[in-house]
């Protein structure tokens, strides 16, 4: 009798030790961080800072109760985002949940601890921020777009578009450090079906607007946007400069159609702000980022715009109609 008193005292006193620490955990206020590689505007505009809010709604957090959120824009301006990176890493935020290659880049030189949710990549592996897909290691986990495999559909659906297409436009962003390397690989894939490519660089706003000029001298007959949030932030722009120049486009985000595009094919990204939030949520209770699988797309759409297309004196062929998982009329 005495021993078993003995363990009930014991037990209790633990309990009531740990009671404090299970108060503290369950009040606790969470600070977590947003970096994003566009603009605020592009973000809201977008939805893609609003679907990661509605993320965390849905799993119990409310903002400003049990969780704060730190935010920081580049506007798309490289130069910035080194200093963000640094201050976000001292506000000793929880997490920070990124997008934007460049983002990713600056925060592997700034920290090596703090978890890491990154939202769109097409390869995390080559980038540099995985080990690998299953198991990352170190500090980063998220989703990916898997972009690279629809490499080959978008000079596939430009094909299909204008049968006798001989040259691509490739619109890339020498700001973000993946596009050398996807833009080789694009010139690989158009070169194996006969095609040769015409590259410009995009950095700003004022460089779109000369590449499309340097593109359309260049007798280029289709342009390719590889995925970049800049560009995300610019898609308007962009779709008018390839609407004006008569130039078939298509872009990795189907949203691009929406906002004027010829073509958008690839995952849809938005959902991957949602999902963000359950990886911040499996961190905040502990888990550990490299042991967090990153998440690949399981479906990829096609959306074309026939206005567009009315608009540039393109038909579709049916077979593109077909293909099409929504047509916008």
């Amino acid at each position: 009798m005495n021993r078993r008193k003995l363990l009930v005292v014991f037990g209790l006193g633990a309990l009531a030790g740990a009671l404090p620490a299970l108060a503290q955990q369950k009040g606790k206020v969470w600070r977590i961080g947003f970096f994003y590689f566009g603009s605020r505007q592009s973000a809201l505009e977008s939805g893609r800072y609003d679907l990661f809010l509605q993320g965390m709604r849905d799993l119990g957090y409310v903002e400003g109760k049990n969780f704060t959120l730190e935010t920081r824009f580049a506007d798309g301006m490289s130069d910035r985002i080194p200093g963000f990176a640094a201050e976000l890493v001292r506000s000793k935020v929880d997490v920070i949940v990124a997008t934007g290659t460049p983002v990713y880049h600056a925060l592997k030189k700034a920290t090596s601890t703090l978890p890491i949710v990154i939202t769109v990549t097409a390869d995390p592996v080559a980038d540099g921020i995985a080990a690998s897909l299953a198991r990352p290691g170190g500090n980063f986990t998220g989703l990916s777009t898997g972009s690279r495999e629809v490499f080959p559909k978008h000079v596939e659906f430009l094909k299909i578009a204008v049968p006798k297409l001989s040259r691509i436009g490739i619109l890339w962003n020498s700001a973000n450090d993946a596009h050398p390397a996807r833009m080789k690989e694009m010139q690989a894939i158009a070169r194996q079906v006969g095609i040769q490519t015409v590259t410009a660089d995009g950095r700003t706003v004022s460089d779109i607007e000369r590449g499309f000029a340097t593109m359309t001298r260049e007798r280029a007959g289709a342009v390719i946007i590889l995925n970049d949030t800049f560009f995300v932030q610019q898609q308007r722009q962009i779709a008018g400069l390839a609407a004006n120049h008569k130039l078939p486009s298509i872009f990795g985000g189907i949203e691009y159609a929406e906002a004027g595009g010829l073509m958008g094919y690839g995952q849809n990204i938005l959902d991957n702000f949602r999902r963000a939030a359950t990886y911040v949520d499996k961190i905040l209770k502990g888990a550990k980022p490299g042991d967090l699988p990153i998440e690949q797309p399981t479906r990829l759409t096609l959306v074309i715009n026939r206005k567009t297309a009315k608009a540039i004196g393109l038909v579709f062929p049916q077979e593109l109609e077909l293909r099409a998982d929504r047509v916008i009329e």
